[in-house]
């Protein structure tokens, strides 16, 4: 089932089924979100939980015993249920079952809040342990925007500009998309711009740390564009499927990475997942500004 928030700058759909955007539009009429084209990838907007990225053989071990998660867990496969919603915010929330407790052995209540205020949307991760042991976790969002905007510009024609000069490093992954171990600089122009193009992601997703954790999307003043920031995460993952001319660009922000190449993880030993205590609350917010 979709729902829809709006105010006066713009209008949000939202999907029950893994509580992913599905469309931002403008009050002029322009969508910032990807579509969902098959051509290129069905995704728009998924929301990743509880973990983010692969695993090595789709698998991880804990208490003692293996389990089997796919990439990017599960909630962007689950149905989320309606815990609020007003004119301009909704709260999507999803708990666990007999069957998710079968890939991940913990209790726990996932909500996903979507809240416009003005000409931004925020959105918001709340996590609540409701078991009785530490729960780990990774997290993150995938938001898919639109390349170009606008009638007349060209992939080519837009940028990606950090708020201020920074000198991020690229996490490097392996051949199979796992963590490689390594890290190498990722200077951008100036210390702050990353002009697009296709051939960006070649080598699929480009993933920094230590980067400026606020930028903007567009092809210069008098353009449409988006500033998205994400002060609670600590990895960025920029994508489009690779080796293709896709119209769309993915800004991800992640709080924790994929598995290491050729190692079965344990949830206790990742030590860039979340934990969180019995009776416990976790909340990170980040936000879409639109121009």
């Amino acid at each position: 089932m979709l729902h829809t928030i709006h105010n006066d700058v713009m209008t949000v759909t939202i999907d029950e089924l893994g509580a992913q955007l599905m469309s931002i539009t403008a009050a002029d009429g322009t969508e910032y979100l990807w579509n969902g084209d098959p051509a290129y990838w069905t995704g728009r907007a998924p929301n990743l939980f509880p973990y983010v990225g692969r695993l090595t053989n789709d698998r991880y071990a804990y208490g003692g015993k293996e389990y089997e998660m796919t990439r990017h867990g599960f909630a962007k496969r689950t149905a989320f249920s309606p815990a609020d919603q007003g004119r301009a915010n909704l709260t999507l929330r999803m708990t666990d079952t007999p069957e998710s407790r079968e890939s991940y052995p913990f209790s726990f209540r996932f909500d996903v809040s979507y809240v416009l205020e003005g000409d931004t949307l925020a959105v918001v991760y709340a996590v609540e342990n409701r078991g009785h042991e530490t729960m780990y976790f990774g997290i993150g969002g995938h938001p898919g925007f639109r390349v170009p905007l606008e009638e007349g510009k060209r992939f080519e024609d837009y940028r990606l500009t950090f708020a201020r000069p920074s000198r991020p490093c690229r996490v490097l992954l392996s051949d199979s998309y796992m963590l490689s171990g390594h890290d190498a600089p990722y200077p951008l122009e100036d210390g702050t711009t990353l002009p697009l193009r296709h051939s960006l992601f070649d080598d699929d997703a480009i993933i920094l740390k230590n980067f400026e954790r606020t930028m903007t999307l567009s092809a210069g003043e008098g353009t449409h564009g988006l500033t998205l920031s994400c002060p609670q995460m600590r990895y960025l993952g920029i994508w489009h499927q690779p080796k293709t001319d896709a119209p769309y660009v993915c800004l991800e922000p992640w709080a924790s990475l994929p598995s290491r190449q050729d190692v079965v993880e344990d949830l206790t030993q990742q030590n860039d997942l979340i934990s969180l205590e019995p009776g416990q609350r976790y909340e990170n917010r980040w936000t879409i500004t639109i121009f």
